[in-house]
């Protein structure tokens, strides 16, 4: 999957909240609710790379255009953590969990948690 930009991924996420679909007034509202007020041609030219990318398609409602996202925020974070991974912890998940551990970016019981879950129990977060 090709590397996206944080202006992109923004996009993306406000697809992404509105279940997958939206037109481009939903998005320069999303975007404008997150005190994001970029020009209707910085979200066209983003939407277009996106759609280049094979991350979004267009169709045509009316006279609107719908943007679809191709792929979930889940498959989409999938795929970024396992370049992630790849690149900065040569594929050492256990590397990774030490790390958010030892800077307290995984608390106790965040920890508790994954380990009830792995151990095939309920989490809490239900």
């Amino acid at each position: 999957m090709q590397q996206v930009s944080d202006y992109e991924l923004e996009l993306m996420k406000v697809i992404w909240n509105n279940g997958g679909t939206a037109l481009y007034a939903e998005i320069t509202t999303a975007l404008s609710a997150k005190g994001m007020n970029w020009t209707k041609n910085t979200i066209i030219t983003l939407l277009s790379r996106l759609i280049e990318k094979g991350l979004l398609k267009k169709s045509k409602t009316g006279h609107k255009n719908k943007y679809m996202a191709v792929i979930s925020e889940l498959q989409y974070q999938s795929a970024q953590t396992e370049t992630f991974l790849g690149k900065v912890y040569d594929k050492n998940a256990k590397g990774l969990v030490s790390m958010l551990i030892q800077n307290e970016w995984l608390s106790v019981t965040d920890y508790e948690d994954l380990k009830n879950y792995w151990q095939g129990g309920d989490t809490t977060d239900e």
